[in-house]
């Protein structure tokens, strides 16, 4: 079994903010955090309030927004856009610029130490995955966000 972690093993806590996305819980690095914004709050460039193509203006600045969601249950609407009032959307600070991300719920700040990170069992090709942080219980997976957003898709992602 092969195991990644690229969390080091000794230094100060980080923090990281904590989202939920299908039942399971993840943390990104807050430093990459701009801000925290409603969906139903950022402007849209068309009439019927959905955005489109993934593309959204928030305080002037025009970003992308993908859709991190995947939960089955949810409802869309016609345009494909899911209809709930209070998504969250974390408005991330990328090496690439600014990008909006929709996940199902922001759920707050964690405390990380090193020593709490393990490394993540069998995903030798997630290199944006940290490690896994268990704290008071709970099991929060850690990732890389520019990481993340640099993969090529092998399936279009959904736009918000």
């Amino acid at each position: 079994m092969h195991t990644t972690s690229r969390a080091p093993r000794s230094g100060a806590p980080r923090d990281y903010l904590s989202f939920m996305l299908d039942g399971q819980e993840y943390g990104l690095d807050c430093a990459r955090v701009q801000e925290l914004k409603l969906l139903k709050s950022l402007e849209r460039f068309a009439e019927d309030g959905d955005i489109i193509g993934g593309v959204a203006l928030s305080h002037g600045v025009i970003l992308p927004v993908i859709d991190m969601r995947t939960t089955a249950t949810q409802v869309v609407n016609a345009h494909g856009g899911v209809v709930h009032p209070d998504t969250d959307v974390i408005i991330l600070r990328l090496s690439s610029g600014l990008v909006g991300m929709v996940v199902e719920g922001v759920t707050g700040i964690v405390h990380v130490r090193p020593e709490a990170v393990q490394t993540v069992p069998g995903e030798a090709g997630a290199s944006y995955l940290i490690g896994i942080a268990r704290i008071d219980g709970r099991c929060v997976i850690l990732i890389d966000i520019d990481g993340l957003m640099s993969l090529s898709p092998r399936r279009p992602l959904r736009a918000a």
